[in-house]
């Protein structure tokens, strides 16, 4: 018999957790909290007892699911800062935060329906988000972009509220969300010109800006005007759209 090469468990078992949390998503978005670990093993392709081992309750598995994706918020703040403006880096990844959670009304379901939230793992990665958030901010009210007189605890709860009305899925909501978002705005975006994203029957300022990151694109002397800043920014819209 040939020997197993080093690590080789340890990479089954962390390949097998990745699949039972990416199953959890599935069904957690689908048939809600209810639905049973049994089931989350049949979509994830593992057995029940696979499932157990990595995480022995569904409460265990629940808090997991939702690590993960506040922890994917906050690889996305820092990817949003290495590549944007201060003020669009914000924004950027607001938006980014309301699409991905807005996916996920479990999450919301699950720590405001039980009064023993947060757990100690989610309570480190929301302080992690905390204080990516307000790095962000911080960077964007020095540039002038955003009003000084809000804290992360401020824009946490607009991004609360504009998560709800994106979930509930009613026409106008996109609109909703970008006219809170816009209040945050502090005086240097006022005077600079900008444009209103998610407004149909076109825009109401003379600077246009890319759809995605709210970078300003240059003026086209015929064509059609641009959209996007680039190719990155077009594909996320894309996958926006087909609600990836």
């Amino acid at each position: 018999m040939t020997a197993a090469p080093p690590g080789a468990g340890r990479a089954d078992a962390r390949r097998n957790r990745t699949k039972v949390l990416l199953a959890a998503v599935r069904a957690f978005g689908e048939q809600g909290l209810e639905v049973s670990l049994g089931e989350i093993a049949r979509q994830a392709g593992v057995g029940t007892g696979t499932v157990y081992r990595h995480f022995p309750s569904k409460e265990i598995l629940l808090e997991a699911v939702l690590v993960q994706h506040v922890d994917d918020l906050v690889a996305a703040a820092r990817r949003w800062s290495g590549q944007a403006a201060p003020t669009a880096a914000l924004f950027g990844f607001l938006r980014d935060v309301i699409d991905r959670s807005a996916r996920r009304s479990y999450v919301c379901d699950a720590v405001t329906g039980d009064t023993s939230w947060p757990r100690p793992l989610l309570a480190a990665s929301a302080q992690r988000f905390h204080q990516a958030l307000a790095g962000l901010l911080r960077a964007a009210q020095q540039s002038g972009g955003v009003r000084a007189d809000v804290g992360p605890d401020d824009v946490t709860a607009l991004t609360i509220g504009c998560v709800a009305m994106r979930a509930r899925g009613r026409a106008g909501g996109a609109r909703m969300v970008h006219l809170t978002l816009e209040g945050l705005r502090g005086p240097a975006a006022v005077t600079e010109g900008r444009t209103f994203r998610h407004l149909p029957g076109g825009r109401h300022a003379t600077a246009p800006r890319c759809e995605e990151c709210e970078a300003e694109l240059a003026s086209r002397a015929t064509g059609r005007p641009a959209r996007y800043c680039g190719a990155t920014c077009r594909q996320r819209a894309h996958r926006r759209r087909l609600g990836r």
